[in-house]
């Protein structure tokens, strides 16, 4: 029998209302994509201030068709063989997307104290083929969004968001997420809001909505206008049922996760609200930890978990305190994915890597993080930096 651990990575936001919510959906004997998800969709996009908003399976899935609808789109100059700046440190499914579609990833090294990219090297990294930035927002800490579109705007770069884990994220009265040409949202269990499984894409340009809808289901028009940006119907109802336009996919969410979204929206001021009242707590607590550097929150983080930087004393002994971690009931992960180019699926990737990212290095030798939660977990701060602590003394 598994034990529940003292601090875990994290928990359900789950209540009644979301239980009964799945209920009136299995009442309702519509189980496939439908009126739940497209309210989801209205209302998400409204809480964060966008114009349209498209629901998908994953997160994973979210960069997948974002990107796709790029590179699609007839007004967008990317084309095969265009770069793409991203950061040395996010998940696997920010990179995979480009090269899909025959971009190369242009690697650039982060902000050891932000872990988001280091706005100078990216503009160090621009080059005649460099196209668009993909940046990440991450573990809730927003990008310096003033900052990076001008980036963008001054080299007429494409500014693309994987705000999977950074959803109630805020940067000068910019929300996470709508900084650029889209944003994407992760909807797993282990993020501020769980719809089971599930994505969110944030626009507020109503042709790549459009086509985002139709590479969503099998690149038909069938759940587009009569008029539209895409291709417009023939008018013979029975043949505009089958009138595929797009290399699509079948990546729709369940009428479930609509209907969990809904819910779980309602709650999202209450959720980001508590996470930040226990990253006061645990920045408190660490400030005066010698040998761990913590993320430093660059507007308004909306703390998916707690980052550490193992370093002085510390430095090197990443194993040491994932061990004692563990004795202690403490559950941790490494810093996302550390340093991406790192991992042996490189070799199956076309992509522009530097001789030297000394930041993401650090944080894939020294980085780990820890849980945040919604509800108040002062104790488990303390037992973490109770641990670390001990480790650092021995």
């Amino acid at each position: 029998m598994t034990s529940t651990p003292a601090y875990p990575l994290a928990t359900t936001t789950w209540d009644d209302a979301e239980y009964a919510a799945l209920q009136r959906v299995i009442a309702s004997g519509r189980f496939t994509n439908g009126p739940l998800v497209k309210q989801f969709e209205a209302e998400f996009a409204a809480h964060f201030g966008a114009g349209f908003g498209v629901m998908v399976n994953s997160g994973s899935s979210a960069n997948l068709i974002a990107i796709a609808a790029a590179v699609l789109d007839p007004r967008i100059d990317l084309n095969r063989g265009d770069e793409v700046i991203v950061p040395a440190v996010s998940w696997p499914t920010t990179y995979y997307p480009l090269t899909q579609y025959g971009l190369r990833p242009r690697f650039v090294d982060i902000d050891l104290d932000t872990l988001n990219l280091d706005l100078d090297l990216v503009e160090a990294s621009i080059g005649p083929r460099t196209k668009a930035i993909f940046a990440v927002n991450l573990l809730g800490n927003p990008n310096d969004f003033p900052r990076l579109r001008g980036i963008a705007e001054r080299h007429r770069l494409v500014l693309l968001e994987d705000n999977c884990e950074s959803l109630g994220a805020v940067k000068d009265g910019i929300n996470a997420g709508t900084a650029g040409l889209a944003g994407t949202f992760s909807s797993f269990f282990s993020h501020h809001i769980a719809t089971m499984e599930g994505g969110v894409i944030l626009t507020d340009d109503e042709q790549l909505y459009q086509e985002m809808i139709s590479l969503r289901s099998h690149g038909w028009t069938r759940e587009l206008p009569a008029e539209n940006f895409v291709h417009d119907k023939s008018g013979d109802a029975w043949d505009d049922l089958f009138r595929f336009v797009l290399p699509g996919y079948n990546v729709r969410p369940l009428e479930m996760e609509g209907a969990l979204g809904i819910e779980q929206l309602k709650k999202v001021p209450a959720l980001i609200a508590g996470r930040r009242e226990n990253a006061a707590h645990f920045l408190e607590r660490f400030s005066g930890i010698e040998g761990v550097r913590t993320q430093r929150e660059t507007g308004e983080s909306s703390w998916f978990g707690f980052s550490m930087v193992l370093e002085g004393p510390l430095a090197g002994r990443r194993a040491d305190v994932v061990k004692a971690f563990a004795a202690a009931g403490i559950e941790s992960r490494p810093i996302v994915a550390g340093n991406f180019t790192r991992n042996p699926v490189m070799a199956h990737l076309d992509a522009v890597v530097p001789d030297e990212l000394p930041a993401a290095d650090r944080v894939d030798v020294d980085g780990l993080f820890v849980g945040n939660h919604h509800y108040p977990v002062h104790a488990g701060i303390d037992l973490v930096a109770e641990t670390i602590e001990r480790v650092a003394a021995s």
